[in-house]
């Protein structure tokens, strides 16, 4: 089993006063880590399944008394997929405005229902936390490091699911499964979704765009549809934790590009499970779209995973001198080039506009040492 860093932090913050709200895609594991979280506890728990429509009742017209019947001498109280309950939003604010010296934890897989259901009603009252698929940080703690060298190819192209690298001779198996009943589970669901045939065409054009810059308009082109339903098919895909969209830094908008976006998957299975591509490496023209894709996200784990609260660019000259990725904190900024072979730099534009910039090439063979060791101990 994977120790989860978020273990240790979502610990840190029990018993502070505020509900703590566990979100991530299907599969990625919180259920697990939660039960394993709370196993490891002193305290007396509560572990409710959302999805279970015995639970569902249980929370069907609350009242204050009824809410402490159920919450019994718990200590701790975790509803799993929160979001699959009616209101479940009111019953955690009803929950913690009654009952004193308790703590609450909801996870959930949706954060197109999350933000209904539970964030607006526990507006001041929770903490949220990520949860992604492993990190090589995970992934080189339980396996050392000849074998994270390894199976750096297998990663780019069937990716860090839990049940993935359990069941690696089954691997493709697993992914269409998670792509195909999982993910699209939730935005399907949703009530916004009138063309799902649409949708399944959109998420294979973004699939090979990974790490480039999305045109709304060249997509509806050829979607055959209004750019605003495009972007608000991407935004679902967003918030089912599929896919994310990183703005463009520009302090200079006659020179610098300000208002494209790039498009990065949470996990490259899943993306090579969109396009049914599970070449070797060794046989892909898109490996160098996949380690960009691949450093972004163990830069954003990391960063995560460390409780650091960062933003995330690209960047772009009118003239198209670009920088694959920055890193911004509340000191200063960081220019990341990810480069699959060993030559590459980064461009005099960017450090002459940004002198004070700190500047990192990344390729195979330094990124464990720049990103599993140096962003997990900065």
């Amino acid at each position: 089993m994977y120790q989860r860093l978020q273990i240790q932090t979502l610990t840190q913050w029990l018993f502070k006063d505020k509900v703590l709200v566990l979100i991530g895609a299907r599969q990625v594991g919180k259920s697990t880590l939660l039960k394993e979280m709370l196993q490891q506890l002193p305290y007396p728990f509560l572990s409710l399944n959302g999805e279970e429509s015995h639970i569902k009742k249980l929370f069907e017209e609350p009242t204050a008394e009824k809410l402490r019947q159920i919450v019994g001498d718990n200590k701790i109280v975790l509803i799993d997929e929160a979001q699959q309950i009616k209101n479940i939003g009111l019953c955690l604010k009803m929950l913690f405005d009654n009952i004193k010296g308790v703590q609450f934890i909801a996870s959930g897989s949706s954060a197109l229902e999350i933000a209904d259901e539970i964030f607006e009603p526990l507006t001041g009252r929770h903490f949220v936390f990520h949860l992604y698929p492993l990190s090589m940080e995970e992934i080189y703690t339980k396996n050392g490091f000849l074998k994270f060298t390894e199976n750096l190819n297998w990663h780019l192209v069937y990716g860090m699911y839990p049940d993935v690298l359990n069941n690696k001779i089954h691997a493709k198996k697993y992914l269409k499964s998670i792509a195909n009943q999982y993910l699209y589970k939730d935005v399907l669901a949703w009530k916004d979704i009138r063309k799902p045939d649409l949708l399944n065409k959109l998420l294979q054009l973004l699939a090979h765009q990974i790490g480039c810059e999305v045109s709304l308009n060249e997509l509806a082109t050829q979607l055959k549809v209004k750019s605003e339903t495009v972007d608000n098919y991407i935004d679902l895909l967003e918030k089912s934790f599929v896919l994310f969209r990183l703005k463009s830094y520009a302090t200079n908008e006659r020179k610098e590009v300000t208002k494209m976006r790039k498009v990065y998957f949470y996990d490259l299975g899943i993306r090579n499970a969109i396009i049914d591509n599970f070449s070797p490496v060794e046989l892909r023209n898109d490996v160098g779209a996949l380690w960009e894709n691949f450093v972004v996200m163990e830069i954003i784990k990391a960063n995560e995973y460390a409780q650091k609260d960062y933003n995330y660019y690209f960047w772009r000259t009118l003239q198209q001198q670009e920088v694959d990725f920055i890193v911004q904190d509340e000191q200063q900024i960081t220019a990341y080039e990810m480069k699959w072979g060993n030559k590459g730099k980064i461009t005099k534009a960017f450090t002459n506009s940004y002198p004070d910039a700190k500047t990192e090439l990344i390729s195979p063979d330094n990124f464990f040492e720049k990103i599993v060791v140096t962003e997990n101990t900065a």
